[in-house]
């Protein structure tokens, strides 16, 4: 009889895998990419400068970064064939939509299983899937609003590229710079569900497009990567000032959660919410003061509510409010942030592929005790 291992609910802090790419200590409200302080990432590089960093294990210089931009610069316009398939997929909600585009651009290309090829063609497939995502998304986008979609400008970052083909205007370099911080605040975040589902898909062998699809359906799941444009709606509920106790109270006493607040690593402040929120400072607007207001209060509502308990804000609260002022509609909070997830996905995606064991837990049965008879005729009753 084997000896089995027991694990919390949720796998709740337990280690399945040794990485290379990040960690996020909770307890010091700090996480990091492959040794450098995310937030310090943020505030001192393009997105593309952390792709290659996510890709290559170093920051590029110069002249790395002008070539991985040439090599990446083909893949972000899309072929014929995935024009015309996006029509039919515009209706859907963003990753609905592109749980499907995505898995028909990787088979077209085609892919194969990661387990069949070297690390170079993987690490190819995952700029082609990286570079299609934000212009599938924004196509989708654009179509379900009755326009056409645009291509990509040589002349425009990822950020401002994105918030170009999404509405058709080049953005301020205030709106693109904000987007694009938020974006490289969330490229990783450790072992998320997403994050995970696409490590256990690549440890079957799969290929790359396979293990995306999958973390774009975890990620789908509200109590993953819906919350920003929840945490909005909050403030929209609440109205005003004069309203934000009895809203927080109301909510609490409910059993509801309130969207923004807690999260489940971080037992301290989220250095992505702090930063946002500085972020957000910076593009001015009354609801950065209204937000900032609301923060305080629910921190201490819930402090008073729930003693011992620290619960603060995370990426989601104040990445609302900067992709609001930045013009990005809020059915596309959520596919924003898949644009750079996708980045951190790949990443681990092909360190798993270097790993031929297969994840593969066990469950306990709790069920009926068997073996039950089976009724001679095959009918119960």
């Amino acid at each position: 009889m084997p000896e089995f291992i027991e694990v919390p609910k949720g796998l709740d802090r337990v280690i399945v895998a040794d990485t290379e790419i990040g960690d996020v200590r909770g307890e010091e409200g700090f996480y990091h990419y492959r040794q450098y302080n995310a937030v310090e990432l943020a505030k001192h590089c393009s997105f593309e400068q952390v792709w290659y960093l996510m890709t290559h294990a170093e920051l590029p210089t110069r002249e790395q970064l002008d070539a991985f931009k040439a090599q990446v610069a083909p893949y972000r316009t899309l072929t014929p064939e995935l024009r015309a398939l996006l029509p039919h997929l515009a209706a859907a909600s963003p990753l609905d939509g592109l749980r499907t585009a995505l898995s028909a651009a990787c088979a077209a290309r085609p892919m194969q299983p990661v387990l069949d090829i070297d690390e170079a063609a993987r690490a190819d497939d995952a700029l082609f899937a990286c570079a299609v995502t934000p212009a599938i998304l924004t196509a989708m986008w654009r179509l379900k609003q009755g326009q056409e979609p645009l291509d990509p400008r040589p002349d425009l970052g990822y950020a401002a590229n994105y918030l170009y083909m999404m509405t058709g205007e080049v953005p301020s370099e205030a709106a693109a710079r904000a987007v694009e911080r938020y974006l490289i605040l969330t490229i990783d975040h450790g072992f998320n569900a997403s994050t995970f589902t696409a490590r256990v898909i690549a440890s079957t062998g799969a290929d790359l497009g396979a293990a995306l699809v999958g973390a774009v359906g975890a990620l789908s799941g509200p109590l993953h990567g819906g919350a920003p444009a929840r945490a909005l709606d909050a403030l929209d509920a609440i109205g005003g000032p004069d309203n934000i106790d009895a809203w927080i109270r109301g909510e609490l006493e409910a059993g509801r959660r309130i969207m923004g607040f807690g999260h489940a690593v971080y037992k301290t402040d989220d250095p992505r919410s702090l930063h946002l929120r500085s972020v957000a400072e910076s593009l001015d607007g009354e609801i950065v003061d209204f937000a900032k207001t609301v923060e305080r209060r629910v921190v201490e509502i819930l402090a008073e509510v729930k003693p011992g308990r620290k619960l603060y804000t995370n990426v989601e609260f104040y990445a609302g409010v900067v992709m609001e002022l930045a013009g990005v509609p809020r059915p596309m909070f959520t596919p924003t942030f898949t644009t750079s997830r996708v980045v951190g996905w790949s990443a681990n995606i092909l360190e798993q592929a270097r790993d031929s064991k297969i994840i593969r837990p066990r469950a306990r049965y709790v069920g009926t005790p068997p073996p039950v008879d089976v009724p001679g005729d095959g009918f119960a009753g």
